[in-house]
């Protein structure tokens, strides 16, 4: 039987897009929303950060069969929010696979279909859920030569356009797939955690207010980069995924997290 998503208080998105890391022109801060429990309780940043009201975190990520997210990405991923996230019960992560929707590219609502047809994991009791979907299409929202690697939709939910992601890694010139994908990955969540003043306050002002929810220092995971042909090669200039930088560590400190 399918369980539907519950009802989203503020339709808003967070994107990552390819040369820059950027929130689309209609969105902006992921206040609240809430996931679909009996108890239809409001999920916020603060939920992933403390453990007030739950020690434990399951990260459901679903993938289109071929599209899946490199091993060392997931782990990777997992060690980033242990150390930021107080969750004394763990971080769980749990991988399936499904057959291609076979969409020439993604809109919103068929990323919504998707999780409602095939997100298992719910937040319960003592344990926290959050959603991924690998995708083998682009987005259908993509604007001229800019194309969006992420989506954080909701507040417990995200998508990564895999395709996407191969298409601007891996080659000369380029970060290797398994950098840019745990990038993104990292960045998406750090909205979901609240960042930047997107549902955790700033402790010192850093935003980058131009661009939406992210922080003002260009070596920064929630940087949003310039806008030029080499922004992606610039960001990733280290060879390396970017930190979460001093502010960014602080709000997020400040509203619950270690």
């Amino acid at each position: 039987m399918t369980k539907r998503i519950g009802l989203y208080l503020i339709p808003i998105i967070s994107v990552f897009v390819i040369l820059f890391s950027a929130c689309t022109k209609e969105g902006g801060p992921v206040a609240e929303d809430i996931d679909n429990t009996p108890e239809n309780i409001i999920i916020k940043p603060n939920d992933f950060l403390s453990e007030s009201r739950y020690v434990k975190l399951v990260i459901e990520i679903t993938a289109v069969q071929g599209f899946e997210p490199s091993t060392e990405a997931v782990n990777d991923l997992k060690t980033f929010l242990k150390n930021i996230l107080n969750k004394s019960g763990g971080i769980t992560i749990v991988s399936n696979s499904i057959a291609s929707p076979e969409l020439e590219s993604y809109s919103l609502a068929d990323i919504k279909e998707i999780e409602e047809n095939y997100r298992t994991s719910f937040t319960e009791g003592k344990t926290l859920s959050a959603w991924f979907f690998f995708a083998d299409a682009d987005y259908a929202g993509n604007e001229d030569d800019s194309k969006v690697l992420g989506v954080a939709y909701t507040s417990t939910s995200m998508a990564v356009f895999k395709k996407t992601v191969n298409e601007f890694s891996g080659g000369f010139w380029k970060p290797s797939t398994k950098i840019l994908e745990e990038t993104v990955m990292k960045h998406e969540f750090g909205h979901i955690l609240g960042l930047v003043n997107n549902g955790t306050d700033m402790v010192e002002n850093h935003q980058d207010t131009s661009h939406g929810s992210h922080c003002n220092n260009e070596d920064c995971l929630m940087y949003y980069a310039a806008e030029h042909s080499s922004g992606v090669v610039s960001f990733l200039r280290g060879g390396e995924v970017p930190s979460l930088d001093t502010n960014c560590l602080a709000d997020l400190k400040n509203n619950g997290g270690k």
